[in-house]
């Protein structure tokens, strides 16, 4: 089948008061443990492809998205692909021009003004083209070592900034943190449902590796549709790999180490599911 568009799965998800989880791809494996996850549990899932992880991957973005494209089409579920952070507008440009129909980009570390200028550009310029755009207000903390805990998003901030972008989208600051390897964070579950009630687009949480499992739950219910984790993938690989090399040390082939930490990554992938959109 051919890569569910990001706007269904999210729209789906919201009428039906469930979440739909959004986990980001730096490797292969990566995209086939997230696919191989939906597929286990019958829930759709959208693939993330981070400027970071393009940045990774040398630059390019069209290899990356093509492959994790290939993944998603193959998959017997609903899988949508989709560009996450993106700054560079010469990015998100090739990412289109490469298939992507949906996009987050970021431009939240700019001042509001400029922040609300730069977004509404973009998101007419995609919607041209019929690309779903995601934006942030408020500061989540955590990329690139910067943390700012009492940074929350302003709902008449929010609702202004929806009115003046067009945004699809709203990526939210609730009290989660980007990066986060122990799940300790502590949501302000008030401000999503006024968030909820005070906007008109679906609202998105960034940096839920470090929310635990019932807290994601209520944060489905108390209004956050769209739920995005990282950083809880690569703890599961890094563990698997760490594990098979001490065991057996001798080991160059790697994918007697990929595969165990692919396996690792669908088991973390498929446990979140059912706590996110079951």
């Amino acid at each position: 089948m051919p890569a569910a568009p990001t706007a269904e799965l999210v729209s789906a998800a919201r009428a039906s008061g469930h979440g739909v989880a959004a986990f980001n791809v730096i490797t292969l494996e990566h995209a086939e443990a997230i696919a191989s996850a939906a597929e286990q549990t019958g829930l759709p899932v959208i693939l993330q492809i981070s400027e970071n992880a393009v940045k990774f991957h040398g630059g390019r973005p069209e290899p990356l998205i093509a492959a994790t494209t290939a993944i998603a089409c193959g998959a017997k579920v609903p899988v949508a692909v989709h560009l996450d952070h993106i700054n560079s507008e010469d990015l998100l440009r090739a990412g289109v021009a490469a298939g992507v129909t949906s996009v987050m980009f970021d431009a939240c570390a700019l001042p509001y003004a400029e922040n609300v200028e730069v977004t509404a550009r973009i998101t007419a310029w995609a919607h041209e083209r019929g690309v779903w755009v995601e934006s942030e207000l408020g500061e989540v903390g955590g990329k690139d070592g910067a943390h700012a805990p009492g940074v929350r998003t302003d709902p008449g901030e929010a609702a202004a900034f929806i009115a003046a972008t067009g945004v699809d989208a709203l990526a939210v600051a609730v009290g989660s943190s980007h990066a986060m390897t122990e799940r300790t964070a502590e949501l302000d579950f008030d401000l999503i449902t006024r968030l909820r009630a005070g906007v008109g687009v679906p609202l998105v949480l960034h940096g839920s590796s470090g929310v635990p499992d019932g807290d994601l739950r209520r944060a489905v219910t108390a209004g956050m549709t769209k739920i995005n984790i990282g950083t809880a993938l690569n703890v599961a690989f890094t563990a698997a790999v760490r594990d098979h090399l001490v065991a057996e040390p001798a080991v160059v082939d790697p994918r007697r180490y990929f595969r165990p930490a692919r396996a690792a990554m669908t088991s973390t992938v498929a446990h979140l599911l059912k706590v996110i959109a079951a």
